[in-house]
C-alpha cells in the first residue's frame, strides 16, 4: 500500500510539474472592459515579444514565416478608429470599406466585422452606406469608428449614420430574427435592394438620432455603446457644423437612453450641453452606482463631465434625465485671460472631453482633450468625488494635474496608480489618491488610444507603429518596444489570453508560441 501511494503522489507530481500553468481568462465585450471602462485585465502570461511580419512582396498580405507569436492576422480596411471586442468566440470591429469583402457592398462605406476568434476568418460584416454629406457629418474614408458592445447574443454599435443599432451574434446566416429590410438598408436610401446573404449581419433594430432627435454629427459619429442594466447609453456626436463656430441643433440632447431589447426611447440629456460645445460630442459614457442611485458619466463637448441618473424627469413630453453633479474639467484660465475669453482651438484655449470617463472608487477621472486635427495644447487631468452633488467645479475635485498636454485617451487605474497617455506622446504615471507623478515617458511620437493594463505591464500604441511595453510599475521601466509597421491610432485589448492590436490596415491577435494564421 505504501509503495502505491508513494507511486501515486510520484505521478501526481509528475502530472504537475508538466502541467500548463492555467492563466485568468476573460472576454472583452465592450470598450473599457465593464462599466467602468477602467482599462485594466487581470490576465496573465501575455507576450512581451512578438513580430508583425512581412508584406508578401508589394502586396498587403502578411507572410506567416516571417511572425511570431501570431495567432492570426486579419485585413481591415485602410483606416480603423475603433477598437475590437471580444465575446463568445468571436471579434467585433469598425472599419471602411477600402479592403472590401462583399462585391455587392462597393464604395466608401462603414463596416463592422465580425470574425472568429479561433481562426480571424470573416463569419460576417455589416456594410453602412455613407450619409452624403462629406466632411461635414461623415467624413470620407473614416469607417465606423464605434467599439461594439457585446451582451449574450447581442451586438451594439453607433454607425457612421447616426444610428444606433442592435445586431444578432449569429449574422443573417443563423436566420433573420429582427428587420427584414436589410437588402434595403444594405443598398442605401433611394436605391434598388442589394444581395444579402449568410454573411451579412442580421439587424433587430435601429433608431435613427438624426431623425428622432435632430442631431447633427460634426464630422463623424463616434461612441462605444455603455450597456446599464436593460438600458443602452450612447453619445451623440452632436456638434458645430461646417464653419466650426454655429450649433445647428443647440437643443438636441448629447446622450440618449434607449431599450436595448426594443432601441425605444427611454430618455436624454438635459443639461443643456450642445448649445456649450466647443466642437462636437465624442466621448463613450461611464457607469456606476452612486449613493445608492444607477449613474452615468459623461464627458461633454463643452469640457464638463457630468453625472446622471437614470431617473427621468418629464419635461414638455421629453424625459430628462436627473442631474447628480457637474464639474468643469477646464482650469478658469484655459477659458477667461486678462478678462478675455479665450477662443477654442488655439494652444492655451478650452477642451472639451473626448476620452471616456474612468469611474473608480466613487472618483471619476478624466483628462480634456481636442481633435487631433487642432494640434496639440494645454491639457488638464482631473480626479473627482462622484458622490458630491450640484455643480462641484469648486468643491468635487480630489485633485487636478495640470502638467498634462491634451488628450484623447482613457485612464488606466491600478495597484493606486493611474495611467493616462497624452496626445503630444507622454505617458504619466500618477499616484490615484494624490495626483503626484511617478513617472512621464515621453514616447517620442502622437498617442490616440488609450494604455491597456494587463498581466503587469502596460500596452500603449503610438501613430508611429510602435507598441510601447512599460512596467505598470511605480518605477520607470521600458519592457519592450515592437514596430507594427503602420500606424496605431486604437488602443490594445486583451481576451482568453489573446492580445489584440489593431494597425489602421491590420488586426493581429498576439500570444505566446502561436503561429500566424493568414485570413
Amino acid at each position: 500500500m505504501k509503495r502505491i501511494y508513494r507511486s501515486l503522489l510520484g505521478a501526481l507530481a509528475t502530472v504537475a510539474l508538466c502541467a500548463p500553468v492555467l492563466t485568468h481568462a476573460e472576454d472583452w465585450p465592450f470598450w473599457g472592459h465593464n462599466a467602468s471602462r477602467n482599462m485594466v485585465s487581470s490576465e496573465t502570461g501575455l507576450p512581451t515579444e512578438w513580430s508583425p511580419g512581412s508584406f508578401k512582396g508589394k502586396t498587403e498580405e502578411i507572410d506567416p514565416s516571417t511572425t511570431k507569436n501570431i495567432k492570426w492576422v486579419a485585413k481591415v480596411g485602410s483606416q480603423t478608429y475603433g477598437n475590437p471586442t471580444i465575446s463568445g468566440g468571436k471579434v467585433f470591429i469598425g472599419t471602411n470599406n477600402e479592403s472590401p469583402r462583399d462585391p455587392s457592398a462597393k464604395g466608401d462605406r462603414g463596416v463592422l466585422m465580425c470574425l472568429d476568434e479561433k481562426t480571424g476568418e470573416m463569419l460576417w460584416q455589416l456594410a453602412v452606406p455613407k450619409l452624403g454629406t462629406g466632411k461635414v457629418s461623415d467624413w470620407e474614408f473614416l469607417g465606423l469608428c464605434s467599439s461594439p458592445a457585446i451582451e449574450g447574443d447581442y451586438v451594439y454599435i453607433v454607425t457612421n449614420r447616426n444610428e444606433v443599432m442592435c445586431l444578432t451574434t449569429k449574422g443573417l446566416g443563423a436566420g433573420n430574427e429582427g428587420e427584414k429590410d436589410e437588402a434595403q438598408y444594405k443598398a442605401g436610401p433611394g436605391k434598388p435592394p442589394a444581395t444579402v446573404g449568410p454573411k451579412d449581419a442580421d439587424i433587430v433594430w435601429r433608431y435613427d438620432m438624426r431623425k428622432e432627435l435632430g442631431i447633427f454629427p460634426h464630422n463623424i459619429t463616434n461612441c462605444g455603446p455603455l450597456i446599464l442594466g436593460d438600458k443602452i447609453v450612447v453619445t451623440t456626436s452632436n456638434g458645430v457644423d461646417w464653419t466650426h463656430t454655429n450649433i445647428p441643433n443647440p437643443k438636441a440632447p448629447t446622450l440618449v437612453v434607449l431599450d436595448k431589447k426594443t432601441g425605444k426611447y427611454m430618455g436624454e440629456e438635459g443639461s443643456g450641453v450642445a448649445s456649450r460645445t466647443l466642437h462636437s460630442n465624442w466621448s463613450s459614457p461611464a457607469g456606476g452606482t452612486i449613493n445608492g442611485k444607477e449613474t452615468i458619466l459623461f464627458g461633454a463637448g463643452d469640457g464638463w463631465c457630468y453625472g446622471l441618473m437614470t431617473d427621468t424627469t418629464d419635461k414638455d413630453g421629453i424625459k430628462i434625465l436627473k442631474e447628480s453633479f457637474r464639474f468643469d474639467c477646464d482650469p478658469p484660465q484655459y477659458r477667461v485671460k486678462d478678462g478675455k475669453a479665450l477662443k477654442y482651438a488655439t494652444f492655451d484655449g478650452p477642451s472639451e472631453v473626448i476620452a471616456t470617463p474612468v469611474f473608480y472608487k466613487n472618483r471619476v477621472y478624466v483628462p480634456i482633450g481636442q481633435d487631433p486635427e487642432h494640434g496639440e495644447g494645454l491639457g488638464n487631468f482631473v480626479c473627482i468625488d462622484a458622490t458630491k452633488t450640484g455643480d462641484i467645479t469648486k468643491t468635487g475635485a480630489l485633485w487636478q494635474y495640470d502638467k498634462i498636454h491634451r488628450s484623447l485617451s482613457t485612464p488606466a487605474i491600478y495597484n493606486g496608480m493611474v495611467f493616462v497617455p497624452d496626445f503630444s506622446g507622454f505617458v504619466h504615471c500618477l499616484d490615484a489618491e494624490t495626483g503626484k507623478p511617478n513617472w512621464v515617458f515621453d514616447s517620442k511620437s502622437h498617442i490616440w488610444g488609450s494604455a491597456l493594463v494587463a498581466d503587469g505591464k502596460l500596452y500603449v500604441g503610438t501613430e508611429d507603429g510602435d507598441v510601447l511595453i512599460l512596467e505598470a510599475n511605480k518605477t520607470l521601466k521600458e519592457v519592450g518596444r515592437i514596430d507594427m509597421k503602420a500606424p496605431i491610432l486604437s488602443s490594445p485589448v486583451v481576451a482568453n489570453g489573446t492580445l489584440y492590436i489593431t494597425t489602421q490596415t491590420h488586426l493581429y491577435a498576439i500570444k505566446t508560441g502561436a503561429q500566424t494564421a493568414r485570413k
